[in-house]
Parts: C-alpha cells; sequence; structure tokens
C-alpha cells in the first residue's frame, strides 16, 4: 500500500468567500472547478504540485446554494454540515480542514485500516463519484462516511483512487508549490499507526507530532511561504 498526497481541503463558508480570503492570503485568483452533485457542493482548484508531492493541488469548497447531497440521509463530506465548523468559518473566515491522499486500491486501504490493531478505524464507505469538465469527464472513488466525519479533526485523510483522468493533468501552474505537511494529536500513535496502514507513514515533507489537534500545511507563494492551520476547528 502506498499512499500521497492528493490535495488540501479549505473550507469556506461561501465559495465567493473562499476565492476572496486565496487572493489575499496566497496572492493568486484560483481556477476553475466544478459542482458535486452526489454532495451537493462545489470547488475551486489550484496546482501546488513539487517534486515532493506530485500530482497535488489545492482545493476550496463550499457548500453550493440550494443544494442537497443527493444520497437521502448522508451529510456531506469533510465536515461541511456540522454547525461547529460552519460558525468557525462563518467568525473567522476560509480556513483549511483536511487533506486528501491519493492511493491505487482504495478498498484495500479502507481493508488495511479497519485491520489496523490500534486504531480499527471506519473511513466509510467506498462512492463512486465524478464531474465533467472542459478537459474531459473526472472519475473517482472516495470514502465518505454516513455522518461525514473528517477523523483525527481531519488529519486522517480521505481517501481517493482517480480514474484514467487526474485533475492535475490539466491544471495549469499556479505560482503555488506545497512545502510541507504536519500533523498534530493526542493520539500521535494512534494517526502514525493509521497513517502507516495506507502507506504513508515516513512519507517526505509529511509528520506527525503529539499536541493539540492541528493541521499545518507551508506553501510557497508569490508572497513567500504562507502557513495553513485547521487549529480551533
Amino acid at each position: 500500500m502506498h499512499a500521497q498526497l492528493d490535495h488540501l481541503v479549505i473550507a469556506a463558508a461561501s465559495l465567493a468567500e473562499g476565492v476572496a480570503w486565496c487572493e489575499a492570503t496566497l496572492g493568486v485568483t484560483p481556477g476553475p472547478g466544478g459542482s458535486h452533485p452526489l454532495m451537493g457542493t462545489h470547488n475551486r482548484l489550484l496546482n501546488i504540485a513539487t517534486a515532493a508531492f506530485p500530482q497535488a493541488y489545492l482545493e476550496i469548497i463550499a457548500i453550493e446554494p440550494g443544494k442537497q447531497p443527493s444520497r437521502p440521509g448522508t451529510r456531506r463530506w469533510f465536515d461541511l454540515d456540522d454547525p461547529v465548523l460552519q460558525a468557525g468559518l462563518a467568525q473567522h473566515g476560509p480556513r483549511l480542514v483536511h487533506f486528501v491522499a491519493r492511493v491505487p486500491d482504495a478498498r484495500a486501504a479502507l481493508q488495511a485500516l479497519a485491520r489496523e490493531e490500534h486504531a480499527h478505524i471506519d473511513r466509510g464507505q467506498l462512492l463512486e463519484a465524478s464531474r465533467d469538465t472542459p478537459a474531459g469527464r473526472l472519475e473517482w472513488q472516495i470514502t465518505v462516511r454516513d455522518d461525514g466525519q473528517r477523523l483525527f479533526y481531519g488529519a486522517l485523510p480521505t481517501l481517493i483512487q482517480w480514474g484514467p483522468v487526474h485533475p492535475t493533468d490539466a491544471m495549469p501552474g499556479s505560482g503555488l508549490a506545497m512545502r510541507s505537511l504536519q500533523a498534530t494529536h493526542p493520539r500521535a500513535a494512534d494517526l502514525a499507526a493509521a497513517l502507516s496502514a495506507i502507506g504513508m507513514a515516513g512519507m517526505a515533507g509529511m509528520a506527525v507530532q503529539a499536541g493539540a489537534p492541528n493541521l499545518v500545511a507551508v506553501l510557497d507563494t508569490p508572497r513567500g511561504p504562507v502557513t495553513l492551520q485547521s487549529e480551533g476547528l
């Protein structure tokens, strides 16, 4: 099993707020994204790939007004239906909340997490999702719990397995570059064991430490290094 960082998730109360945050914080305008009928969300995207983080990108995501998840009784991914998270976004603005890990076999990765003796993690069901883009149709399988929870305060990644096309295949450079990703959590040993189960432990640029729950990503931007944190959500 081998997992890599696929993308960072920046949650926003609205996509317009997310775009404004990106321009003010990172100094660039996010590229186009699309809608997710499966979850009633929409996004904008930016390439942040480097040699250490190939095909990595940044996703700014928000609930799409007037839309609901297509599966009755399902809450949106990444805790976007959580009132505490939404209150934090409304008060403090867009925030890094999570990351998604790319795996070659999502079903096997789910089974590996369930077997991990220290964690026994239920990462959720493996759902089929897709959206159309000008460059073609994107298709993927992704793990989503019915309750929408991120787990480990966002430090345990959602798992994704892409079809033949990856979003970065048609994504131009943005002037941004992923430098490092660090997770802290009171149960650091359990988190590290879970990351090891999916083949992510020891990944270049990724670290796990004991401490208050937090996810910290450092990006190189036109304005110099910028640190994004999930602390407080």
